[in-house]
């Protein structure tokens, strides 16, 4: 582990305060557990029934198998699907809240919530072959039952999103193959029963499993969760912002809305806005309310109305410990246990307002969005009344904070392109950019924290690659001046010239971590222009500082859409060099796309380099 915590400034500042604040935090827990089960690292250890926990002894000399016979391959594959199912079940269950509430707000059951963009809404229709020529409530029926169908429904046909939205060369390939995704939810249930103990055992067959649920949530859950947030919360377009625990403000009531799921978050900013809770602050002696995210609800919010972010995941802990945080609104994923630990130091309120994700000792208010702004306005009045309960002496925020340019959707990179594609196509031609890098996932204890974020695309970037991203890594770029149009400095000449050109900067934020579908969905926009598969593209992903089962999903739905993709912390496969050769080595010539594994930022980097160099010269001398 990195003796230096983290690359940004602002959050070893943090973790100083914590520790002449007697606060324990994530890296404490991390050097409290070393070392760490090193049968689990390599996925060698099974607990999937009672006759274990069983575990393979990687050097020969031990069990070669489980009790029931698993062998390496068998236990290290089951392991990974679980980790793909747990993760598609998350994207999942987060795609279904939002349509949930899309058809109640449709059927007039909800007041609070309203279509904010009918473009959108007619464009999803049309994918999906629905009339867009009659009312607008009619279109948003027939749109919200075939989104909860493709949660249930018990045919063998492809998703229905997925079947409108993914490109024939692709749809072509899952059949072929047999992991075209049938039913959300269908899929994560299929995986858990065949990893159960005495049903799946053979590898391939397990992986080809593992790769259609995570079909199912990159073109069916993710996407949902994406398209119909878009519909009722307004389809991201650039705006500006800023980030780093630098944003939470000692004069006014601070509130951190942490979490994923937009439902909440978008009514929370509604009622911090209101002019009797503005009044009911300043009566408390606030200057005022400050609403900031964290995480992906801090992706959703500030793509949409420049909200600020004070941080990505492992600065949530930090937030609290500036003294300043007067109630820290979580929702689901991602959140630590620990926050309540942290915050019984401090005066800070967390309050947890999910059924699905409370924490023992934290205020729980439970969000209805059949009562969504009488809540919002509960949670803010919440924070206010706990601000003459902090300790002043206790109070130090880290100056640093970076503003930047943020909310680039598929629509608005398009709108600025002049609306087509061909621009960015001609570009790459030239070899103005010579390829496009999508740069997504968490942060990581064990990493230095967003170096390989940073490190990564300033590499990228110096060599003329467009890099598009989402979810922590947006923050840590934010946070490093990558979304400032004078970001372009670092680019290379041919990136810079476009940038200055399109007043962009050289790295896109695309949204929170649903909102990889963003990519997927360009990536297939600019393979239909060329006429060529997906993987055909000079085009790769990364993952440098990945920790989330999600992220396990996300991985495996693009290697599965043909698309390299490095990741930077080793996933529990070692164990088996099988079903290591499978992912990194044979997936390649069924998909198309294929992992690799890398923790230094700069081989990272030269990894991707190559495979969109050598793609780039493979697409021009196929069109000649």
């Amino acid at each position: 582990m990195s003796e230096k915590k983290s690359y940004d400034k602002a959050t070893e500042e943090g973790i100083k305060k914590a520790h002449s604040d007697g606060v324990e935090t994530i890296w404490d827990r991390l050097e409290a557990q070393q070392p760490q089960c090193g049968f689990g690292q390599l996925g060698l250890c099974c607990r999937n029934c009672n006759m274990g926990p069983c575990r393979i002894d990687p050097f020969g000399e031990g069990p070669s198998k489980g009790v029931c016979g698993a062998t390496a391959g068998t236990i290290v594959s089951r392991n990974l699907v679980r980790m793909i199912a747990a993760g598609a079940a998350a994207h999942g269950d987060h795609g279904r809240e939002v349509a949930l509430v899309f058809k109640e707000m449709v059927e007039g059951e909800l007041p609070g919530y309203e279509i904010k963009d009918q473009a959108k809404l007619k464009a999803i229709a049309s994918k999906l072959g629905i009339d867009i020529h009659r009312e607008i409530k009619e279109i948003a029926e027939d749109v919200a039952r075939i989104a909860l169908l493709d949660f249930g429904k018990q045919d063998e046909k492809m998703l229905a999103f997925a079947n409108a939205y993914a490109p024939e060369s692709l749809k072509e390939l899952w059949k072929n193959i047999n992991v075209a995704p049938r039913n959300i939810d269908r899929e994560i249930t299929e995986s858990m029963h065949r990893t159960n103990m005495g049903v799946d055992a053979d590898p391939i067959s397990l992986s080809l499993q593992g790769i259609r649920t995570a079909l199912g949530d990159g073109w069916g859950g993710s996407l949902i969760g994406s398209e119909f947030s878009d519909v009722m919360f307004g389809t991201p377009y650039p705006v500006e912002s800023t980030a780093n625990l630098g944003v939470l403000e000692e004069d006014k009531v601070n509130v951190i809305v942490h979490g994923h799921v937009p439902i909440l978050s978008e009514k929370i900013v509604e009622a911090a806005e209101d002019e009797d809770m503005i009044e009911l602050a300043k009566s408390k002696g606030a200057a005022g309310i400050v609403v900031a995210g964290m995480c992906c609800t801090g992706n959703e919010i500030t793509m949409r109305h420049g909200i600020p972010t004070a941080g990505n995941f492992l600065q949530q802990e930090l937030a609290i410990t500036t003294g300043a945080v007067d109630a820290m609104v979580v929702d689901y994923q991602c959140i630590m246990p620990s926050l309540v630990d942290v915050a019984d130091c401090y005066h800070t309120k967390v309050i947890t307002t999910s059924e699905k994700a409370k924490i023992p000792g934290a205020e729980h208010i439970e969000f209805y969005p059949q009562q969504a702004d009488e809540i919002a306005r509960k949670i803010i009045k919440r924070a206010i009344e706990n601000y003459p309960a902090r300790a002043k002496d206790k109070i130090k925020i880290p100056s640093e904070k970076m503003d930047g340019i943020v909310g680039f959707s598929v629509e608005s990179i398009v709108e600025a392109l002049g609306g087509s594609l061909n621009p960015l196509l001609d570009a790459i031609k030239e070899g103005t950019i010579k390829g496009i890098a999508g740069i997504v996932g968490c942060n990581n204890p064990k990493l230095e924290h967003d170096k390989g974020h940073i490190e990564v695309a300033k590499e990228l970037i110096a060599n003329d690659i467009l890099v598009v991203g989402t979810g922590c890594w947006s923050i840590a770029a934010m946070k490093a001046g990558l979304f400032k149009v004078e970001g372009a400095k670092l680019a290379g000449d041919g990136l810079k010239a476009v940038c200055e050109q399109l007043g962009i900067p050289p790295c896109l934020h695309m949204g929170s971590c649903v909102d990889n579908t963003r990519i997927l969905v360009a990536i297939s926009a600019i393979a239909e222009a060329l006429g060529v598969k997906t993987s055909d593209l000079p085009v790769a992903g990364a993952a440098p500082e990945w920790m989330s089962e999600k992220a396990v999903s996300i991985g495996t739905y693009f290697i599965a859409s043909g698309v390299f993709t490095v990741l930077g912390t080793t996933p529990p496969i070692l164990g088996s060099s099988e079903v290591v050769k499978l992912l990194t080595e044979d997936v390649e010539e069924v998909t198309g796309g294929k992992f690799a594994v890398e923790s230094n930022p700069h081989k990272i980097a030269g990894l991707m380099l190559r495979h969109i160099e050598s793609k780039r010269a493979q697409l021009l001398g196929k069109r000649g």
